[in-house]
């Protein structure tokens, strides 16, 4: 895979992860503090691929669980 494909992952990881997040009627901070962290940099910036901040592996398995969903949705095309 190009570097553009692995980019392009990433912003559509971030998408579904705020898709799937708002649909449960968690804030940014809500998930944040689940996840252990204190601010909403990590998320807010993961979420819009801010700077080339993605979530990483643990992050994805956490919030799968956090946001009771099958972490392949994380995955799928963006509607």
């Amino acid at each position: 895979m190009e570097e553009v494909d692995i980019d392009a992952m990433h912003q559509q990881i971030g998408k579904n992860v705020a898709k799937l997040r708002k649909a449960k009627n968690l804030s940014q901070l809500d998930l944040s503090l689940k996840l252990g962290h204190k601010s909403v940099s990590i998320i807010a910036s993961a979420e819009r691929f801010y700077k080339k901040k993605h979530f990483n592996i643990e992050h994805l398995i956490k919030i799968s669980h956090i946001l009771e969903v099958d972490i392949c949705e994380f995955f799928k095309p963006i509607e």
